[in-house]
């Protein structure tokens, strides 16, 4: 992997060593191993676990993290890195931060205790339960319901496209209290995964395979001690966990970029065609020209808005343009680079073929494209108002 950015005045040098670490590590660790993908998915999180590159998805050094508050730069590094070399590792790391979040951010002591240090150490699962049938993007319409019966809640609903579903030790899980209309009123909960109220509706298969579930909430009981935050602050809640992760999502489409780009190199440098390599073609330079600048564009966003977050600025716009760029731009650089290998390119076991699958989520999940442009529009509109 080209880490030739490490150099760039974003990073300190504790963060170019931890890149230069994990590089080192994956190649040994990270083989494609047999089996089904909750086998692959389990054996992933004990390993980076282990490791102790999950520490930097936790917040709380006495909860097993390695800092008091999650470095965005330290994850999009993490992420960009596995990416690169596993998808499917990225997937592991990056849902135990994502599922752990709020727990970071808003748990008390106990529950901190409870679930963080598990996580940590690979030994526990994390899941985050937002979206609904009827509630993707628009978390605002969410359905599923918890009611207060005075020791604790009652939920009742479904989730879907959950990441983890089915393997996940516990679930944080977002539902209408009705404190007030609309997003202000929904809380957060912890939701173990043997609670007899929770049931695995449906397995979901997707093109790249992950562990995926629909989740079904019959008279789930909870009690207040599993409340995360106080009653009708789960969207403020959901919103911050997305705030930190949404940045590091950017991270793994440029490590993914930056694997396709490798690729076509390697295939244009080496393929003869007509007297000549596929590389000494003007059309072919001009490829590999745009796929260079993209993953570059994509870099400079995706590690300006995780410095911002790190020096405490607020970065809504910043992670908005990032992870569009980025993940949009992965698109195009894994197209180019399948279409570089030709038939080869969709051979089945291909690591292009496989990019070309992993990529596609990328535009959707934690806010589709869609919702970046929104976002980053109505911020501008905002300090054109100002």
């Amino acid at each position: 992997m080209d880490t030739a950015h490490l150099d760039w005045p974003f990073f300190d040098e504790r963060h170019r060593t931890l890149a230069r670490e994990l590089g080192e590590w994956a190649p040994a660790h990270l083989t494609h191993a047999q089996g089904d993908v909750d086998t692959q998915c389990r054996a992933l999180v004990r390993s980076l676990g282990e490791a102790g590159w999950l520490r930097h998805a936790v917040a709380g050094t006495s909860h097993g993290g390695a800092a008091d508050v999650i470095d965005t730069r330290a994850i999009c590094l993490l992420r960009e890195t596995l990416a690169w070399h596993h998808g499917l590792a990225d997937f592991a790391f990056a849902m135990q931060g994502l599922g752990s979040g709020a727990i970071s951010l808003h748990g008390t002591a106990a529950q901190q205790e409870r679930y963080l240090s598990r996580v940590a150490r690979g030994e526990a699962i994390a899941a985050f339960a937002l979206s609904e049938p009827n509630a993707g993007s628009d978390v605002a319409a969410m359905a599923c319901e918890a009611k207060d019966t005075g020791d604790g809640y009652l939920i009742n609903g479904e989730k879907t496209w959950i990441s983890n579903g089915g393997i996940a030790d516990f679930y944080v899980l977002f539902a209408r209290t009705g404190e007030a209309p609309g997003s202000r009123g929904i809380s957060a909960f912890v939701v173990d995964a043997d609670n007899p109220g929770l049931q695995i509706a449906e397995r979901i298969d997707v093109i790249a395979p992950h562990p995926l579930a629909r989740l079904r909430f019959a008279d789930c009981a909870v009690p207040r001690t599993q409340l995360l935050g106080t009653p009708g602050q789960g969207f403020k809640i959901a919103m911050q966990t997305l705030d930190i992760f949404r940045t590091s999502v950017a991270a793994a489409a440029l490590g993914f970029a930056r694997r396709a780009l490798h690729e076509g190199l390697a295939r244009a440098t080496s393929r003869p065609m007509f007297g000549q390599r596929l590389a000494d073609f003007q059309l072919a330079q001009a490829k590999l020209a745009q796929m260079a600048t993209t993953v570059d564009g994509a870099a400079l966003l995706t590690y300006r808005a995780a410095w911002q977050r790190d020096q405490g600025h607020n970065v809504t716009r910043e992670a908005a343009m990032a992870k569009m760029a980025a993940t949009e731009g992965a698109q195009q650089v894994i197209d180019a680079a399948v279409q570089l290998f030709g038939g080869e390119g969709v051979r089945s076991g291909q690591v292009v073929e496989s990019l070309y699958r992993e990529i596609r989520a990328l535009r959707i999940y934690e806010g589709a494209t869609e919702v970046q442009q929104l976002i980053i529009a109505r911020e501008l509109l905002k300090g054109a108002s100002a």
